[in-house]
């Protein structure tokens, strides 16, 4: 006796049995694939190793060992037209051998327009203190390298702002004068710089007296020496102006070893 099967009969119905098995296999495998995706990991947000879309450990070690200024490997600067060692040193209260040293710069200390020099961060320099007040006549200080300089004032005028040892505060001394006023050399040296580099200094002239004294006259009308030209002490150097300030005046400063001291300390005592 035959099953019953409906009112399908012959191909027919086996067409639709044939339909209903592979519509079910067929939502079998999708249900499959779906699982499996679902077991996949999302590729993380990164540097691209290639084609993986995933950050490595290796480059991730590379990145944090990458070198990266500090305040312990000092400020930069570019030489521009101008410059010298001396007055870059200057600029950052910086000895000039040091700096020279830190650069790998040898004498005469040649620099070029472009280089790039690292400004070391430094503790400040004891200075010397003074034996003996000055007094009338031109006072005599001893230095490392046993040598001595005899100090006078590069300007007969009254002093109209005084040193200061605060920060910030004047690092010499301003001196009153008229325009065209003769400047004189405090002490016998050699010009290290001679220019208008220097921001508010104007006109400017640097000398070298030694290996560790170096004095400045800043607002200068005109100059009248070069650099590189030895100097006596008490000789014309330049014109007094107000070129960097306000008003027509000398602003006088002396450093040991590249820092700041009083002008008055050194300079004789007045009438």
């Amino acid at each position: 006796m035959e099953s019953y099967r409906g009112d399908c009969s012959g191909l027919y119905c086996d067409e639709s049995v044939l339909m209903r098995q592979l519509q079910l296999y067929g939502f079998i495998l999708l249900i499959l694939s779906l699982s499996a995706c679902g077991n996949r990991p999302l590729a993380p947000v990164g540097t691209l190793n290639g084609d993986t879309g995933q950050t490595t450990k290796s480059q991730t070690t590379q990145a944090n060992k990458r070198p990266q200024a500090t305040a312990s490997q000092g400020k930069g600067y570019i030489v521009k037209p101008g410059d010298t060692l001396y007055s870059i040193s200057w600029r950052y209260r910086q000895d000039y051998k040091k700096l020279a040293s830190y650069n790998g710069i040898n004498p005469p200390y040649t620099i070029h327009v472009g280089q790039r020099l690292r400004i070391p961060t430094s503790k400040v320099a004891a200075i010397p203190k003074q034996q003996n007040k000055p007094t009338s006549t031109p006072a005599t200080v001893t230095h490392p390298s046993a040598k001595q300089i005899t100090w006078r004032w590069p300007l007969r005028g009254k002093i109209i702002e005084s040193y200061s040892a605060n920060e910030p505060g004047n690092k010499g001394i301003d001196i009153a004068g008229k325009p065209g006023e003769l400047i004189f050399a405090a002490a016998a040296g050699k010009v290290v710089y001679s220019g208008n580099g220097l921001p508010r200094y104007g006109n400017l002239l640097i000398v070298k007296h030694d290996d560790v004294y170096l004095s400045a006259y800043a607002h200068n009308q005109t100059l009248l020496v070069k650099e590189g030209q030895w100097v006596a002490a008490g000789q014309k150097i330049a014109l007094l102006g107000k070129t960097g300030t306000q008003r027509h005046k000398l602003h006088f400063e002396i450093r040991y070893d590249g820092r700041p001291i009083n002008p008055l300390q050194l300079l004789p005592k007045r009438q």
